[in-house]
């Protein structure tokens, strides 16, 4: 959620900050504004809604300066509007903030009572109030200024800063909220997500929580919140630019679902030791003899895979495995502790509930395995070993790659592991692993058939409400089906397993209800089977994925979209891709925005 961009050095920094921010626009928000330095004082332009918004005001108001800030905010303090847009400036200091500041209730009242007035809701204007208060107590250095005031703050944060009394210099800082700085030659950048700035320098800093970064033309120098100096390393990105652009496909979302085969192969390439039949894992050093049991920790579509990655686990492994919602984790008092492996699973590395559960969890002595799309994110860097996926960026806010990538994840820990205590056969191993290698093809072969789910998405895309229906590891891809459908289409959908139809959702079953089932060949096969003869006995509307080669499902449903026959504990990398590009076709029928839509942000980073 919110992006940030700041640039610092010789060139006209608005062209850099739109462009940065536009490369942002998939994180979901509602208002944008930019802050420049020039001639002696700092300008604001501010909007509500779409950085277009923005940019026809620049024409108008134009900006000139070669040091500048940039924002787009996803309310979280405050209705969405201009005035509650960021950058926030209070007297000389002009301020853009992602996270919530959590004791923001007190501290507004300790400003007002020393006479400080407020002109916005959010919470933000009270870091530019601190940093102001300061500066006019008499502080002279600004990275001093902005120390003492993340002193009283309490919560999360990524910030920056812009003063009229520092014209030449940002001071930037963060706490469990993500920030990376840009090194380039003569000039240097800040932003909330590497696409905002990697077309200027692939050269990185990934700053830590508690830490603050003071940035000039000519440097950088980090200190932590005590002013002691840190030296965190300089990384070089390996993604190309153009892996965050569109390549002729007319949303980000339908690119990446048809980049899933590449993405697939490029998360297993290099960790299947054919010799041995084994995944190569050594990043992560598990050894299942010390595990007593596994929790895996996620929210939405991470949660899913989670949920699938439980099947895969016990079946392969036979170690007990436990999904919790990130977001419940923590207020529960979980009973988690040594012996315990927690796998926490987010796309951006990012995720507030995530990133608290994981620190609840490593409180209480477990061993914390993360599953991230994002280098030296937050969560990673906060766990005991980080297996990355290699989804390249997604753009699109309904995880599509970044979720089949967790699946594979998920199934070289379950190999890993089985082999390991010895619960999985050699040849066992060695069926699984060729059924692993051949997923990408038969992932592109589900996903160039497009043309019968466009012709379902016109057919059932007025539909008021959905069905999804899955049983055992496809119930979690039910669950799924459902999930897209609503983030993107804004139908009602819900997912359920399909032996609890009966227990309540086949009193909604009519002529209008479009009931999506998950139907491989495997196991559950004939209960799925029974299920669907309740659904055609109320008249609703069966759109069933089943294997080809199936002869008795055509006799039941009314739309049949195959995929190919594959191991059942890897069906759901098959199953998953045609409810992703039923949801796309819908949505795109419907006419919404299907790469950024309403409410919605790609990076949850508040609880």
């Amino acid at each position: 959620m919110c992006g940030i961009v700041g640039y610092v050095g010789p060139r006209e920094s608005v062209p850099i900050l739109i462009e940065g921010l536009r490369k942002l626009e998939y994180r979901g928000y509602d208002s944008a504004g930019v802050a420049v330095h020039e001639k002696g004082e700092t300008r604001v332009v501010r909007c509500q809604g779409k950085l277009a918004n923005l940019e026809k005001q620049l024409t108008v108001t134009k900006l000139t300066g070669s040091v500048g800030i940039g924002h787009t905010r996803w309310a979280t303090h405050g209705r969405p509007s201009e005035t509650n847009a960021h950058p926030h400036r209070v007297g000389g200091v002009s301020v853009v903030h992602n996270g919530i500041i959590e004791n923001h209730m007190i501290l507004r009242q300790r400003l007002m009572a020393t006479g400080r007035k407020f002109s916005s809701e959010t919470d933000t204007e009270i870091v530019a109030h601190l940093v102001d208060a300061e500066l006019k107590a008499g502080v002279k250095d600004l990275g001093d200024a902005v120390r003492n005031a993340l002193k009283q703050v309490e919560g999360a944060y990524a910030l920056v800063v812009l003063s009229d009394s520092h014209p030449d210099r940002l001071v930037c800082a963060k706490v469990a909220s993500p920030m990376v700085l840009g090194v380039g030659e003569g000039e240097n950048f800040v932003a909330s997500d590497i696409p905002a700035i990697l077309s200027h320098t692939r050269n990185m800093i990934f700053l830590e929580d508690g830490q603050v970064a003071e940035l000039t033309a000519q440097r950088i120098a980090i200190t932590d919140l005590a002013g002691r100096p840190m030296s965190p390393p300089v990384k070089s990105v390996v993604w190309n630019s153009t892996q965050a652009e569109k390549n002729g496909f007319k949303h980000f979302m339908l690119k990446e679902i048809h980049e899933q085969p590449r993405a697939v192969t490029d998360t297993l390439r290099g960790r299947i030791e054919l010799e041995q039949h084994d995944a190569l894992l050594d990043e992560v050093q598990l050894d299942p003899a010390t595990i007593k049991k596994i929790i895996i920790v996620a929210c939405g579509t991470s949660n899913h895979a989670g949920m699938v990655g439980k099947f895969m686990i016990e079946q392969l492994a036979r170690i007990p495995v436990e999904c919790d919602l990130a977001s419940e984790f923590r207020y529960r008092d979980p009973i988690v502790g040594p012996g315990d492996l927690v796998i926490a699973v987010s796309q951006s590395g990012e995720t507030a509930d995530t990133l608290a559960a994981v620190k609840e969890a490593k409180a209480k002595g477990a061993r914390i395995l993360s599953i991230a799309n994002v280098v030296d994110s937050s969560i990673p860097r906060a766990s005991d070993g980080a297996l990355y996926t290699h989804a390249g960026p997604e753009i699109g806010v309904a995880s599509t790659k970044a979720f089949t990538t967790q699946l594979i994840a998920l199934a070289l820990i379950a190999l890993h592991l089985g082999r390991k205590n010895g619960k999985l056969s050699k040849e066992a191993a060695k069926q699984f692993i060729d059924e692993l290698l051949q997923l990408p093809i038969k992932m592109k072969e589900v996903a160039d058939q497009a043309a019968p789910l466009q012709v379902l998405a016109r057919r059932y895309g007025n539909a008021r409400d959905f069905l999804f229906l899955g049983r055992g590891i496809n119930h979690p891809i039910a669950l799924e089906g459902a999930l897209k459908l609503k983030e993107i289409s804004y139908i009602h959908a819900e997912g359920y397993s399909a032996g609890e139809m009966k227990h309540g959702p086949i009193a909604l079953i009519d002529e209008h209800m479009p009931v999506v089932v998950i139907a491989p060949k495997g196991p559950g096969y004939e209960k799925v089977m029974s299920n669907l003869t309740e659904v055609k006995a109320r008249e609703g509307k069966i759109i069933a994925i089943a294997t080809r080669g199936d002869q008795e499902i055509g006799s039941i449903a009314d739309e049949v979209i195959l995929i190919p026959e594959c191991a059942s504990v890897l069906s759901p990398l098959l199953t998953v891709v045609p409810l992703q590009l039923l949801s796309y076709y819908v949505a795109d029928f419907k006419g919404t925005d299907v790469d950024q839509p309403r409410n919605l942000a790609k990076s949850v980073t508040v609880e």
